[in-house]
C-alpha cells in the first residue's frame, strides 16, 4: 500500500489506477482529516455516503470530541472503491459553520425573529387547519422538496401530502435536474429505474456522454472512466457538449452542437446506424415497438442536414455514428445538457432508441445511465415526494391507487389521482395566481435555482402566500419565509439513500445537530401528529416514529414494484457495500442490471405511465396504451426536431447555457461554506470564446454585463474554449453576495426563461437568448473561474487553481 498527499483542489481526480476490460477496478482510498489529525486521533468512524452529488460515493465520517473532523472513502463499496471527490473531502465542514440555523424563526412584520418550536409549529398547523376547513381545502397546499433528504423522510412527506392532506401539489427540485431522466425511462421502458450498472465502465468498448460533464458532476465516475482509458484496450469516447471540458478534451470525437439541437443530432446518428446496417434486427423484432415509424422520421436527417441544424461538421457526425455503430458494448450517460435543453424527453428517448436498435441493454458493458443530478433524486421519485406515486405506480391506474389506499388504510378517493400530479413550475404558478396559499419548501433554494428569478421572488413575497422553509441556513429563500425551521443534515441523522445505478446506502448519525435543529423526519412526524392525521379506522395515519421503522414501512410499499427493497435491511447495509434494488428475499444480492431478458416494464397493468405524445406532451389514455399491445416490449419513439422556444435575435444575438463547476453544488448552501471549495470558485463568471471576446473588446477578467429579455447580471469574463456564440454562466451563485451585502445581480437564473419540456416539465436552462457587453476593464485581475475543468482559461498567465496545504488529502493505492 502506498500513501500520498494530494492537493485535491488542484487535482480533483487524483492519480490513475489503470485496468483492463473485465478486470476489477483497483482500490484507491482517499481521505481528509482537518488540523493535522491522523486516524489514531479519531474517536470514531461512522458509515455514510456523499450527499453533495449523485454518484453515491461511500465514506466513513471521522468524529473527535463530538465534531466531524474528516472523511475517508470505503474501499469495500461497489460504487467508489474508496475514492472521494473534492466535495466529499471538504464539504462536511459546512455542518459546523457558525451561521447554522439553531432555533426556529417566525416573521414579525418585515423581520424574522427567533422563537421556540411550539410557537413555530403552532403557526403552521393553525394555517393548515384553517385552509383545510375552508373552501378549496387540499388545493391550497403545495410542497416543494429536494434531492438531498433521506428516503425515510421523503416517504413520510409523501404520505402526509397524498394521504393526509390529499393534495396533488407536491414536487421536488429534482424537477430541475432529473425529471427528464424519469420521463425518458418511463416512455421507453415502462417505468423509472436505471437499466445499467456502474460496473459497465469495466466492460464497455465505447463511452458516449450526451450533455454530461461527468468530470465535474460525478467526479468519481469520471475517475473510473479515466482508469479504463489509461489501461489496455481502452474504450473509445464520444462527447456532445457546446463547451470544451475535461471530458471533451479526453474524447475521441467531440460534437460541439448548437444549444437546443440535440434531437436533430440523435436523429441523424440513428439514420446512419440504420442505413449502414448496424442494427440488431433480432433484438429489435423481439423486444421493441415502433421501428418502422422511427426509420421514417430519422430518414429525414442526413449528415448534411444535421450539420446545418447543429452547426457541426458532417464528417464528425459520420465519425460519431461509426463509433456508436461498430462498438460491441456501448455505455451511454445522459445529463443536463439534454435534460435542461430543448425537446428534452424526446432527445433523451432518442439515446434509449440508440441502445434498443443496437441491442445494447442488459449485459455487461452495454449500459445506459439516464443520470441524476442530486444525491437522493432517485428516492424523491420512488417514494412519491415529487410528481410521482410511491413505488413507481401509475396515477391513472385504479388498481395502483387501490394498492396504496389499502397500504395506508385510507379511502381511495383521498389519494389525488383525478389528474396528473402537479409539477414544480405549475406549483409556483398556482402560488402566483393565489390558489396555493401554503407552500412548504424543504432543503432547497428556489430563489436561486428556478428560472426567471425576479418572478420567483415576487411569488414568494406575496402576502397571501404562507411560506414555510426547512433548511440549515438563512438562504435567499428562507429570507422570504413566514416560518423557518432549523433542520439537521447529513451525519446528524440516520437514513438511507439511493444513487444513480440503484445502489442503496445507509448514512449513520455521527454527531448531534446544533442547538435546536431537528432531523427532517422528526419535523414531518411532528406536523403529522399535530395535524392528527388518521386512517379510516381512526388510528394514526403514520405509525412509525424513527428512521428504521419508516424504512420498513417503505419496504412494504415497494414490494412487488420495480424498486423492490424488501430484501434490504439496515443491518445488511452496515459494514459492507451498498446494495442495488430490486432486492428481494429470493434475490438478496440485488440486481446489477435491469432488462437482462429483454422483457420491459411496459405491461399495462404494471407500467408507471400510459405515455405521452413527446412533441406536445398530450397524454395517452389507458385504452390507447393497451391498443398498442406492448407485451413487455420497449417503445422506440420517433419525433421531429423543432427549434427552441427562445432563439437569438438582433437584440439578443448569443445563446446562454448554465451549469456547474466541480467545486460547488447546487446553490452553494453547503459547498460555499467549505473554505477550500469556496476559495476555488468564490464567485460567478461569464465564459466566452476567444472570437466572441475579441469582437466585443473583452479580455480575461473584464467586468461584463449579460442581458436577456427578462433581466441582466454582471460578472467577470473568463476567455476559454467554449463554442462561438455561446455564453456560459454557472448557476450556483445567489442573486447577491450575502457576505459583502453586494446587491449586484449575478445569478444565472435571473436570465433563464420560464419554459419547460412538454413531457418531463423540466425547465429549459440551456437555451436562452442574451446580449453581452463590456462594462469595465479588469486591470489584469483574472475572473474567479477555476482553471480546472470546463472553465480552463486560454491565457496561460492566469494563476492555476490550487488549495495549498489546507487541501492536502491522502490517497492510498495498492491491492483490491
Amino acid at each position: 500500500m502506498l500513501d500520498r498527499k494530494v492537493d485535491r483542489i488542484a487535482d480533483p481526480w487524483g492519480e490513475r489506477t489503470p485496468y483492463a476490460a473485465g478486470e476489477p477496478w483497483p482500490v484507491r482510498v482517499d481521505g481528509y482529516l482537518a488540523d493535522g489529525l491522523t486516524d489514531d486521533d479519531v474517536d470514531g468512524w461512522f458509515q455514510s455516503a456523499s450527499v453533495l452529488h449523485s454518484n453515491g460515493d461511500a465514506m466513513d465520517v471521522a468524529v473527535k470530541d463530538g465534531r466531524i473532523v474528516g472523511v475517508r472513502g470505503r474501499a469495500v463499496d461497489r460504487v467508489n472503491h474508496g475514492r472521494l471527490d473534492p466535495k466529499d473531502l471538504y464539504g462536511w465542514q459546512a455542518n459546523h459553520s457558525r451561521d447554522r440555523l439553531t432555533r426556529p424563526l417566525v416573521r414579525d412584520g418585515d423581520r424574522l425573529v427567533e422563537t421556540d418550536w411550539d410557537t413555530a409549529m403552532d403557526r403552521i398547523v393553525a394555517r393548515s387547519k384553517a385552509l383545510l376547513d375552508g373552501p378549496g381545502g387540499w388545493g391550497h397546499f403545495g410542497f416543494y422538496t429536494s434531492g438531498q433528504l433521506f428516503l425515510e423522510e421523503y416517504y413520510t412527506l409523501g404520505v402526509i401530502g397524498k394521504a393526509g392532506l390529499g393534495t396533488p401539489h407536491m414536487d421536488g427540485n429534482t424537477r430541475l435536474c432529473t425529471a427528464t431522466a424519469a420521463a425518458a425511462m418511463k416512455a421507453s421502458f415502462g417505468t423509472d429505474g436505471q437499466p445499467g450498472s456502474y460496473t459497465d465502465v469495466d466492460h464497455c468498448d465505447a463511452i458516449a456522454l450526451w450533455g454530461h460533464n461527468v468530470a465535474e458532476t460525478q467526479t468519481v465516475l469520471w475517475m473510473r472512466m479515466l482508469d479504463r482509458r489509461r489501461g489496455p484496450n481502452p474504450p473509445a469516447m464520444l462527447a456532445v457538449d457546446p463547451r470544451s471540458t475535461a471530458v471533451t478534451r479526453e474524447a475521441d470525437v467531440h460534437l460541439a452542437v448548437r444549444n437546443g439541437t440535440n434531437l436533430a443530432l440523435l436523429n441523424g446518428l440513428l439514420r446512419e446506424i440504420i442505413r449502414r446496417g448496424w442494427v440488431d434486427e433480432g433484438y429489435v423484432a423481439a423486444h421493441t415497438i415502433g421501428f418502422d415509424e422511427l426509420c421514417a422520421v430519422v430518414d429525414g436527417y442526413p449528415p448534411a442536414r444535421v450539420a446545418d441544424i447543429c452547426d457541426v461538421p458532417a464528417a464528425d457526425v459520420e465519425r460519431a455514428a461509426e463509433l456508436l455503430g461498430t462498438s460491441r458494448r456501448v455505455l451511454s450517460t445522459v445529463l443536463q445538457g439534454f435534460y435542461q435543453s430543448n425537446q428534452a424527453t424526446a432527445a433523451s428517448c432518442a439515446v434509449n432508441n440508440l441502445h434498443l436498435v443496437r441491442g445494447m441493454l442488459g449485459r455487461p458493458g452495454a449500459g445506459l445511465y439516464q443520470m441524476n443530478g442530486q444525491p437522493t433524486a432517485q428516492n424523491t421519485r420512488e417514494t412519491g415526494a415529487d410528481g410521482d406515486l410511491p413505488g413507481l405506480r401509475n396515477w391513472d391506474n385504479p388498481e395502483h391507487i387501490r394498492q396504496l389506499a389499502e397500504l395506508w388504510n385510507v379511502e381511495p378517493a383521498t389519494i389525488p389521482h383525478w389528474a396528473p400530479p402537479t409539477h414544480a413550475m405549475q406549483i409556483f404558478r398556482y402560488a402566483e395566481q393565489g390558489s396555493i396559499k401554503l407552500l412548504w419548501i424543504s432543503a432547497t433554494n428556489p430563489a436561486v435555482s428556478l428560472p426567471d428569478l425576479a418572478r420567483i421572488r415576487r411569488v414568494l413575497r406575496r402576502p397571501e402566500l404562507f411560506v414555510v422553509v426547512q433548511d440549515l441556513f438563512l438562504t435567499e429563500t428562507a429570507e422570504l419565509a413566514d416560518v423557518v425551521l432549523p433542520a439537521a443534515t447529513w451525519a446528524e441523522k440516520t437514513g438511507t439513500f439511493t444513487s444513480v445505478d440503484r445502489t442503496v446506502h445507509l448514512s449513520e448519525k455521527a454527531v448531534e445537530p446544533p442547538g435546536e435543529a431537528r432531523p427532517d423526519l422528526d419535523i414531518f412526524l411532528d406536523y403529522a401528529r399535530r395535524m392528527d392525521f388518521r386512517d379510516r379506522d381512526g388510528a394514526p395515519l403514520i405509525p412509525w416514529k424513527d428512521p428504521e421503522a419508516a424504512f420498513e414501512a417503505w419496504k412494504a410499499c415497494s414490494a412487488g414494484r420495480p424498486c423492490d427493497y424488501t430484501g434490504i435491511t439496515y443491518d445488511r447495509l452496515r459494514g459492507g457495500s451498498g446494495i442495488q434494488w430490486p432486492c428481494t428475499e429470493a434475490n438478496p444480492g440485488g440486481a446489477e442490471r435491469l432488462y437482462t431478458d429483454g422483457v420491459f416494464n411496459t405491461d399495462p397493468d404494471y407500467c408507471e405511465t400510459y405515455g405521452h405524445d413527446l412533441a406536445t406532451g398530450a397524454e395517452f389514455t389507458a385504452q390507447e396504451y393497451r391498443a398498442r399491445q406492448p407485451g413487455g416490449r420497449a417503445f422506440l419513439h420517433a419525433v421531429d426536431y423543432q427549434p427552441s422556444p427562445e432563439v437569438t435575435s438582433d437584440e439578443y444575438p448569443m445563446l446562454l447555457t448554465t451549469g456547474r463547476t466541480v467545486y460547488q453544488f447546487h446553490t452553494r448552501t453547503k459547498t460555499g461554506r467549505a473554505p477550500q471549495l469556496d476559495a476555488a470558485a468564490p464567485d460567478a463568471w461569464v465564459e466566452l470564446s476567444a472570437g466572441d471576446a475579441d469582437r466585443l473588446g473583452i479580455v480575461e477578467g473584464d467586468l461584463v454585463g449579460v442581458a436577456s429579455p427578462r433581466a441582466a447580471i454582471q460578472a467577470r469574463a473568463r476567455i476559454g474554449r467554449i463554442r462561438p456564440g455561446v455564453v456560459f454562466v454557472p448557476f450556483h451563485y445567489g442573486y447577491f453576495d450575502v457576505a459583502l451585502a453586494d446587491r449586484t445581480p449575478r445569478a444565472a437564473n435571473e436570465l433563464t426563461v420560464t419554459a419547460w419540456d412538454p413531457v418531463s416539465k423540466q425547465p429549459i436552462f440551456k437555451v436562452a437568448a442574451v446580449a453581452v457587453g463590456k462594462l469595465a476593464g479588469a486591470g489584469g485581475v483574472p475572473s474567479p473561474a477555476p482553471t480546472v475543468g470546463g472553465s480552463a482559461p486560454l491565457d496561460p498567465a492566469v494563476p492555476p487553481t490550487a488549495g495549498g496545504p489546507a487541501a492536502a488529502a491522502t490517497s492510498r493505492t495498492g491491492g483490491h
